[in-house]
């Protein structure tokens, strides 16, 4: 015991201090901020996510009135031209329909031909994309090709001055061609046309 001070009686010792404990609280401290700031980063830097092929929007830039079909068949060999014709012979798909459409833009009007092949799966579907993406290759015959379709003065859809988009979704592939009438001209109007037309696909497949 300490001795007393001078007029008054011993004072109680200090008691010792917790150096482990204050030592722990410290460390905790420090882990936390430590944590925080790692997660700071992590939200920061975190990686965006790759991009995905945008499907045909449902509500697009023109109005259709349907004209013709569609036609329903599991022979797609049958009603397809070129090299196209020897895929699905060698391919075959499991279901295709086929439309005309008709719209009008700018005092212009053009017909549209929208295709739906379903294949037996997605690299098939694909494969099929990648070759009637490509000049020469042939492709499924449109309804004016045919002969189904007999209006008078129909343009014919499947020559150069015709425009071209497809879509894969899965096993499915939306093939598109379309061409004004009266041999009038405007090919990025006909291009946008075809690309906001695959959207139609999706009533094909009723």
């Amino acid at each position: 015991m300490r001795p007393a001070g001078p007029g008054g009686p011993p004072s109680a010792p200090k008691p010792p201090r917790d150096t482990k404990a204050l030592a722990l609280k410290g460390g905790g401290l420090v882990a936390i901020a430590v944590v925080s700031a790692l997660l700071w980063w992590l939200i920061r830097h975190e990686p965006e996510p790759a991009p995905v092929a945008d499907p045909p929007s449902k509500s697009g830039q023109f109005q259709y009135t349907l004209v013709e079909g569609p036609q329903v068949t599991t022979d797609c060999a049958s009603k397809a031209y070129g090299d196209t014709k020897k895929f699905f012979t060698d391919t075959p798909c499991t279901r295709l329909s086929r439309a005309l459409y008709t719209t009008e833009t700018g005092g212009k009007k053009a017909l549209v031909s929208v295709v739906l092949v379903t294949m037996p799966g997605e690299v098939t579907a694909t494969q099929l994309k990648a070759l009637t993406d490509k000049d020469g290759t042939g492709n499924v015959s449109d309804l004016v090709r045919d002969g189904t379709f007999k209006d008078q003065g129909a343009p014919k859809i499947s020559g150069q001055d015709a425009a071209y988009d497809s879509h894969v979704t899965g096993p499915e592939v939306a093939i598109v061609l379309a061409g004004f009438y009266d041999k009038q001209k405007d090919k990025p109007v006909l291009e946008k046309i075809a690309t906001d037309a695959l959207r139609l696909s999706g009533d094909l497949r009723r």
